[in-house]
C-alpha cells in the first residue's frame, strides 16, 4: 500500500488524525483513518453518545446556472423538482442499461444545488456530465478541495450540538439542513448521516475547518475527555452495515440496478432521465436478483464475494460482512435469486471451503428506536 503521508490525498482534518494516533488507510487516494481506539470502541461510542467522522474525501459539487435543476432531472433517478429548498434527497445516477454510476445526496440551496458523490467516483461522474452536457445552459463547480465535510453521529448529537453553534440545530427534518454563521464564516448543517443514528454532517471552508474541530472538540481540552470522539472508517462501515445502507463499491456498482438493490423508492420512473427505461422494463418484469440482509451462525465473518447456497445450487454472493457489535453475532449483505430472497429463507455461505448457516433477514439489522423528526 502507498504511504499516505506522501502520496495520497489529504483533508483539511489530516493533522489533526495523525496527532490523534490514527490508523490511517488509502481509501479512493485519500489518506483517511481507520480507528483511533479500535473499530468496536468507536461503534459503541457511536450508539451510544456522539463521534465524529472526517468525511472530507467525499465529492461537493455545485450546479447553478438556468438548466441546473433540467440537467439534474436529467441524471438523477429521483424527481429533484420535490425539492424545496432547505431539502436534501438521496438519488442515484445510471447508465442507460439501468447498472449505477454512483448514488449521491443532492440539496436544493436558493441559487444552487449541491451534490455530494462518493470520493472513488468524483472524477469518474465529472466526466460523465461532460459526455452528457450537450442543450443544457448550466456551470457545475468542484468544489471538494476547498471545502471540508464531516458527520457527527449519535444518540446525544443534537442536545450538544445545540449548546454549541450559534443556532439550535434538533428542529431540522431529517434530510433538511440550514446555513449558520460563526463570526465571519459560514457553515451548513445537513440532518443525515451514515450510521443508522441521528445526528448531522456539516460542510464549511477549507480555511475554517481546523476552527471547527477547535469549536467541537473545546481548544486547549483533551480530545479523549470531549463529550465527542473521533472515529474512523472502520466503525463507519460497521454502523452503515448495520442499518442497512448499501456501499458504492458493494452493494452498488455499474453491474446492479436500483431496482435489485431495494432502492426502487429513490427511482421516479414517471419522469425521464437516463437509465429510466431500463429500470422501468425492470421494474415490470421484477428483478431476477434482490440484496437481502443475512444473520450469521458462527463467529467467522463473511466476506465480499463469498457463495451462497441453497438446496446444493450456487444463489448468490456476499457484498459486504461484519461482525456485529451492536447484536452480538455475524451479518451480511448479500445479492440473491429473487426466488430465495424471502424472510426466513435457510442459506449456507460458503467460507473458504467451510458451510456455515445464514439466514434472510429484514433489513436494517438494527433501526433506531425512536425516529428523528
Amino acid at each position: 500500500m502507498a504511504d499516505p503521508q506522501t502520496t495520497l490525498l489529504k483533508t483539511c482534518f489530516y493533522d489533526f488524525h495523525i496527532r490523534q494516533g490514527a490508523k490511517m488507510v488509502d481509501f479512493g487516494g485519500w489518506a483517511m483513518p481507520l480507528s483511533y481506539r479500535g473499530i468496536i470502541a468507536e461503534h459503541e461510542q457511536t450508539r451510544k453518545a456522539a463521534s465524529v467522522f472526517d468525511v472530507s474525501h467525499m465529492g461537493r459539487l455545485h450546479f447553478s446556472g438556468p438548466d441546473a435543476l433540467r440537467f439534474l432531472q436529467h441524471i438523477c433517478t429521483r424527481d429533484l423538482s420535490k425539492a424545496v429548498v432547505g431539502q436534501s434527497l438521496y438519488s442515484l445516477i445510471c447508465k442507460p442499461d439501468g447498472g449505477v454510476l454512483d448514488d449521491v445526496i443532492v440539496s436544493r440551496f436558493d441559487k444552487y444545488w449541491l451534490m455530494v458523490c462518493n470520493a472513488s467516483n468524483r472524477l469518474k461522474l465529472l466526466e460523465w456530465f461532460k459526455a452528457n452536457s450537450t442543450g443544457f445552459n448550466y456551470q457545475l463547480k468542484d468544489e471538494t478541495m476547498q471545502s471540508a465535510m464531516i458527520a457527527i453521529q449519535g444518540p446525544k448529537v443534537m442536545a450538544l450540538l445545540d449548546a454549541l453553534l450559534p443556532e439550535p440545530v434538533s428542529s431540522l427534518k431529517r434530510y433538511h439542513f440550514m446555513t449558520q454563521s460563526y463570526l465571519i464564516a459560514k457553515f451548513t448543517v445537513f440532518r443525515s448521516g451514515y450510521t443508522g443514528e441521528d445526528g448531522v454532517e456539516i460542510i464549511c471552508g477549507s480555511t475554517i475547518a481546523q476552527m471547527a474541530l477547535n469549536m467541537l472538540f473545546k481548544q486547549g481540552r483533551d480530545v479523549r475527555e470531549a463529550p465527542m470522539q473521533p472515529a474512523g472508517l472502520g466503525a463507519r462501515d460497521t454502523l452503515r452495515m448495520e442499518a442497512g445502507m448499501p456501499l458504492y463499491g458493494h452493494e452498488l456498482h455499474e453491474n446492479i440496478d436500483p431496482i435489485s438493490a431495494g432502492l426502487e423508492w429513490a427511482v421516479a420512473t414517471e419522469k425521464p432521465f437516463i437509465g429510466s427505461v431500463a429500470l422501468a422494463e425492470i421494474r415490470q418484469r421484477g428483478p431476477e436478483k434482490r440484496l437481502v440482509g443475512l444473520a450469521v451462525d458462527g463467529p467467522r465473518t463473511a466476506r465480499q464475494g463469498m457463495t451462497l447456497w441453497a438446496g446444493g445450487h450456487e444463489v448468490g454472493a456476499v457484498t459486504s460482512g461484519a461482525g456485529s457489535p451492536t447484536l452480538g453475532h455475524g451479518i451480511a449483505m448479500a445479492y440473491v435469486q429473487s426466488v430465495c430472497a424471502s424472510e426466513g429463507t435457510a442459506l449456507e455461505i460458503d467460507l473458504r471451503g467451510n458451510r456455515v448457516a445464514a439466514t434472510v433477514v429484514k433489513l436494517p439489522f438494527y433501526k433506531l428506536s425512536k425516529s428523528s423528526p
